[in-house]
């Protein structure tokens, strides 16, 4: 159904507004806004129109006459109901950086712009690339180590002031009277940094909205790393950092509140008591206020809030039992249309490599794990009996034996190894060689000697000027 509206209803509607609009008395201050950087001041105002919020305005400033842009009146007989008291006004303006905050009251509003006063600032904004232009040319000219960042000239022509940003202090009076004499007005050089820079010609954030710097956020503090690990943000400097290359200004927001929860949890590793038991703190979230702590008495883990957090009790004495916790659940497992399964399901705790643990009745049960690993490899292989496991070993450790005196054999001199080795008598035949005589012409101790070279592994004669040695001849 469309609505259709009543002419009679429509005229009433506009000679009320006309009426309750001519009941209004203008403001007597106005809260504006204006420059590059939107300053902010309060001024007086005393003209007969009666401005809105949003209206543009002529205004004389510290700076000169330019044009503004109306936020509000503090003066208590405005009409609009979007007006502020001064109150309200000075709070902010304290809550919003205090002493810090452009905040200036020195000017008065003149009037409320004209059409001529639109278009005369239109064409000095078409202005602003020759200014850039000019001044970085100078710049060049007298090889100044600076980046003319913006150029800003006000509605009276009173000046024309250049944002520029350097790494260092620069004597810049040359330049300035290079660019007095092509422009004919007051020249003013402004320093600023990389967020007063990203203020001038930033536009849009990632988040999709205007530049914090740009929108409303005046007072520019620092911003540390610690308030990104505070509140858990990554640590990518790609990803927190802003417009201007440092980090983001919306950490500073919520920092307050981080550090006002963080104050109510305990440190790590602290020692408190829980409604299961006493424990130690390995962890904690900031936003939900949760604890995880080791609880001493047994060995788990358990997630407390700091609400139930309390005094540990002194390590020698004994801890009250814990509060029954509610019996669980188990599962039911999922029965098919097909029947009941045949096999059970694989445990998803073993890794796909591992062997399934036996069974009862299983042959496997009982045996190493080698054995088991074989068994699966083969599955026609036999167990090995706990003798047969002990040979084995008994004969891998002879082989590592042997290859070690041959490791050691291949270490001699080749000339010596190539001669022949005198044959031993059996060891029926003559005496043994514990008992025999030693040769004669042979020193005292020299059979000793030989018999632990033996022993070692070493020919007889490998012995440095000594005789061949040998029990027969």
């Amino acid at each position: 159904m469309s609505i259709f509206p009543l002419q009679q209803f429509e005229a009433d509607l506009a000679e009320a507004e006309r009426e309750a609009y001519e009941r209004l008395k203008p403001p007597t201050s106005i809260v504006v806004r204006f420059g590059a950087l939107r300053f902010v001041g309060e001024y007086p105002y005393s003209g007969d129109a009666k401005p809105g919020c949003g209206s543009r305005l002529v205004v004389r400033t510290h700076r000169g006459t330019e044009l503004g842009e109306m936020l509000t009146s503090t003066c208590p007989n405005a009409g609009c109901s979007k007006s502020v008291s001064r109150a309200e006004m000075l709070q902010y303006i304290e809550n919003s950086g205090g002493p810090d905050y452009p905040f200036f009251t020195d000017g008065r509003v003149l009037r409320v712009a004209t059409i001529e006063d639109l278009n005369r600032q239109s064409a000095l904004e078409a202005r602003k690339s020759d200014l850039l232009r000019s001044a970085r040319a100078a710049t060049r000219r007298l090889d100044l180590p600076m980046k003319v960042v913006d150029a800003e000239p006000i509605l009276g022509g009173e000046k024309i002031t250049f944002y520029f940003n350097s790494e260092e202090r620069i004597d810049f009076r040359d330049l300035v009277q290079d660019l007095a004499a092509e422009h004919h007005t007051r020249i003013e050089m402004r320093q600023v940094g990389a967020r007063d820079e990203a203020r001038l010609v930033a536009d849009y954030e990632r988040c999709g909205q205007h530049c914090c710097c740009k929108q409303f956020l005046k007072v520019l503090k620092p911003i540390s790393m610690r308030s990104a690990k505070v509140q858990k943000a990554t640590l990518d400097p790609l990803k927190i950092s802003g417009r201007c290359g440092r980090l983001m200004c919306c950490l500073r927001y919520e920092d307050e509140t981080y550090e006002t929860l963080r104050k109510r949890l305990p440190h790590m590793k602290s020692r408190v008591g829980t409604p299961e038991g006493p424990g130690i703190v390995i962890d904690s979230q900031i936003l939900t206020q949760l604890v995880l702590v080791h609880l001493e008495n047994e060995d788990r883990r358990v997630a407390v809030p700091v609400e139930d957090l309390s005094e540990p009790p002194p390590p020698g004495e004994p801890t009250p039992p814990p509060a029954p916790r509610p019996p669980r659940r188990e599962a039911k497992p999922e029965r098919s249309r097909e029947g009941p399964r045949s096999q059970p399901p694989k445990s998803s705790a073993l890794p796909p490599s591992a062997p399934a643990p036996p069974r009862e009745g299983d042959p496997l049960r009982g045996m190493d794990p080698d054995a088991v690993e074989r068994r699966a490899r083969d599955p026609n292989a036999s167990p090995r009996s706990k003798q047969q496991r002990q040979d084995e070993f008994r004969k891998r450790s002879q082989r590592d034996e042997r290859r070690r005196q041959d490791d050691r054999g291949r270490s001699v001199d080749p000339a010596r190894r190539a001669q022949p080795r005198p044959q031993q008598p059996p060891p029926g035949e003559g005496q043994s060689d514990a008992g025999a005589a030693p040769p004669q012409g042979e020193p005292p101790g020299e059979g000793a000697r030989r018999r632990r070279r033996r022993r070692r592994g070493n020919r007889p004669d490998q012995g440095d000027g000594g005789a061949p040695s040998g029990g027969g001849g």
